[in-house]
């Protein structure tokens, strides 16, 4: 019989950890937001308030059930907290060595009927699950950043992931009024190889002078934006005509990039240290306040998508 799951601890405590600690408490969930070092969790605090001064402002919550929601996350930086856990995720740095170092430990601090997770964007299941005690309980929970508010997860089945795991991933992401998807265990998942094709895409177009990177920006948001938060691409060419597409497919193909490695603006970023919202400047500048305006503008636009179609019948 599968473990009712009561307290879920979560492993990071940065800005994908912090949101889904968040949003298990939204539902009544007893979260651990677990991290090394205490000013991560520190700033996890502030994190979530501004994640929930904006749903206030909105009207999407109240400030009574936004203070129960955040006494119901406990901050931890004991790891040995994790075997009071009756389910987990794991949200730490992206390099298997620090995963398997983590999991090596954490999987034999807690019961043997827990499940584990990862949140892993791209990293291989199978691949993590070579060190995790138990290995057919662990499985992919790949959320999408802001998890409190994009309702997609990825359920990702490692090759020693049992199916019974992964119906128990898939139910819990339903208890949080997310849209769970099956997906192979295989580099990028899903998600992750449409939005880095697309990714790629947009450099090419900036590097080759095609676009400006604001012009880029509008073409997604003003365009194909509202296109894919309605339909997704194989209903989009139904819509627009297979044979439209094929014909276009058959000329641009070849002259879309191909690119193997980073290249352009983003690579030029990175090795800047421009990293984004996160350090004050990336594509754009978030210096002086404008961070928090960024972060706050965005959530407060997904809400608004999320509204008109949640709920909606599929």
């Amino acid at each position: 019989m599968a473990r009712t799951i009561h307290t879920i601890a979560i492993a990071g405590s940065g800005t994908m950890g912090s949101s889904m600690a968040e949003t298990f408490a939204k539902f009544g969930y007893e979260v651990i937001l677990y991290d090394i070092v205490e000013a991560a969790l520190n700033k996890a605090r502030d994190l979530i308030a501004l994640h929930e001064q904006t749903a206030c402002q909105d009207g999407l919550s109240t400030p009574e059930q936004s203070q129960a929601l955040m006494s119901r996350i406990r901050y931890t930086t004991d790891v040995e907290t994790f075997g009071q856990a009756d389910f987990v995720v794991e949200a730490i740095v992206e390099k298997l060595e620090i995963k398997h170092s983590f999991w090596q430990q954490v999987s034999r601090l807690v019961e043997d009927d827990v499940v584990l997770t990862s949140n892993t964007s791209g990293l291989s299941i199978t691949e993590i699950a070579q060190v995790i005690h138990l290995p057919e309980r662990f499985g992919g929970m790949h959320w999408i950043n802001p998890p409190h508010i994009i309702p997609l997860i990825e359920v990702i089945r490692g090759e020693q992931t049992s199916q019974e795991t992964a119906n128990i991933i898939y139910d819990l992401c339903l208890q949080v009024e997310k849209k769970p998807v099956h997906v192979k265990d295989a580099p990028g998942f899903c998600l992750n190889r449409i939005q880095l094709a697309i990714l790629r895409e947009c450099l090419h177009i900036a590097e080759a002078g095609i676009a400006s990177p604001e012009d880029i920006d509008k073409v997604m948001k003003y365009a194909l934006g509202v296109r894919y938060a309605c339909l997704g691409p194989m209903e989009v060419c139904d819509h627009g005509g297979l044979d439209i597409f094929y014909n276009i497919a058959s000329y641009l193909f070849a002259d879309l990039s191909d690119a193997k490695e980073p290249f352009g603006l983003l690579k030029e970023a990175v090795e800047n240290g421009h990293y984004g919202v996160k350090n004050g400047r990336g594509f754009y500048d978030y210096s002086d306040g404008k961070d928090a305006e960024a972060i706050q503008y965005r959530d407060r636009m997904y809400n608004k998508v999320s509204q008109c179609l949640f709920g909606q019948e599929d």
